[in-house]
């Protein structure tokens, strides 16, 4: 950052630098998904484990383009609509790749991929106890996000809008009320949809963002990660700055004292 204040942000046990975290689904290839990470300036990717593939070696695999040793892999229960089946699903990521930091989703249905708040609870709790650091996709309930954090989650994701929408954040309210109350990172997951809509998340205060569609989707991916990455540097800078306060009428920019 340009006033050079450290402004590094800690989960999981590790300390980064960069704010936007990126999918690997929906990309035309691998090649481009690892062109679209370099770009966005991410540290963080996040991999679908029942979908993408890191271990068949007959198979191009995710590892070969994103270096594992460059870039901390996120996996996530993208398609686990039970407890049992997200549990199921970190556990052999675990056994594979070692891997204890993770994301959870449980979703309710197919149609909205809205979070099922009950299950989510339910297994945040038993891969707590079973020492996962766990990341947790969540509605934007101020309630529930404390029930999450309370249940020992590393991390808070509200949803902005329903994943792959492009919606934009829709309830800025609860996404600040979930952030007063939290002493984990928040960060925004699902919904965002362009370059503004990242920022407008991290004005509102959040350590980062988590996005796939809205740069996999773009008609210049590559370009879209760029612009994420300068759009989330600009929100950060934004809240850290303190905007002016809002006024009901103008207020003029020069003094009036002593014009002829």
């Amino acid at each position: 950052m340009g006033n050079s204040i450290n402004d590094n942000w800690r989960v999981g046990g590790f300390e980064l630098k960069s704010r936007l975290i990126i999918g690997t689904g929906k990309y035309k290839s691998f090649e481009e998904n690892a062109l679209a990470a370099e770009a966005a300036g991410a540290e963080i990717v996040t991999v679908a484990v029942r979908r993408v593939n890191v271990t068949d070696p007959n198979q191009p695999k995710l590892t070969d383009f994103i270096d594992p040793k460059k870039y901390i892999y996120l996996p996530n229960t993208a398609g686990c609509f039970t407890a049992d089946d997200a549990l199921r699903t970190l556990r052999l990521a675990r056994e594979a790749g070692g891997w204890k930091l993770v994301k959870l989703e449980v979703l309710a249905d197919q149609k909205t991929l809205f979070p099922d708040m009950m299950e989510t609870l339910e297994a945040t709790k038993i891969l707590v106890k079973e020492g996962f650091d766990v990341m947790v996709y969540c509605s934007d309930d101020p309630v529930f996000a404390r029930k999450i954090e309370d249940a020992g989650a590393c991390a808070i994701m509200p949803l902005g809008a329903p994943i792959g929408s492009g919606l934009g954040i829709q309830n800025r309210i609860n996404i600040r009320l979930i952030i007063e109350q939290s002493r984990v990172p928040v960060l925004v997951d699902a919904g965002v949809g362009t370059a503004s809509d990242a920022a407008i998340a991290m004005e509102l205060g959040c350590d980062g963002v988590l996005m796939n569609t809205a740069i996999s989707d773009a008609k210049n991916p590559i370009l879209m990660a760029s612009a994420m990455k300068h759009a989330i540097i600009a929100g950060r800078e934004a809240y850290l700055a303190g905007r002016m306060a809002k006024k009901l009428y103008a207020d003029p920019s020069s003094p009036l004292g002593g014009l002829i």
